[in-house]
């Protein structure tokens, strides 16, 4: 009897162990993603009042953030971390490919814009000559 409740006591030890490390864990994901939220909404607010940084610079390190974000969500909730890297890469591969794509098709896109208006311009300055 005695040792069934030594068992049990460590059983309980464990699992209370563990769930500490559980809290643990996704009260630091929380925070480092509190973080760098709150280093998007300070760039956004300095962008807004003061002007700086330059737009480029300041899209450039929204998407950088913004992309650390989701990196670390993913590895975090979808329990990549702790996988084969094999596996880690057969998913990040083509989430990578998928966001070149659309960057790919939105520069093209607004590369043929560009292009229609440029020609409709000349379009009406030719018509209007007579």
């Amino acid at each position: 009897m005695e040792q069934q409740a030594t068992i049990t006591a460590t059983l309980e030890d464990e699992s209370a162990h563990a769930f500490d490390s559980t809290v643990a864990r996704i009260w630091r994901v929380f925070w480092i993603l509190l973080i760098v939220t709150l280093v998007e909404i300070a760039l956004a607010t300095v962008h807004y009042f003061f002007g700086v940084p330059p737009v480029l610079l300041r899209n450039v390190i929204f998407l950088s953030l913004t992309l650390v974000k989701a990196f670390y969500i993913v590895a975090e909730f979808m329990h990549l971390r702790h996988e084969v890297k094999n596996l880690i890469l057969s998913i990040m591969i083509p989430l990578l490919l998928f966001i070149w794509f659309i960057t790919a098709f939105l520069t093209d896109g607004n590369s043929w814009r560009i292009d229609r208006e440029r020609r409709a311009v000349q379009t009406e300055q030719v018509n209007q000559a007579p």
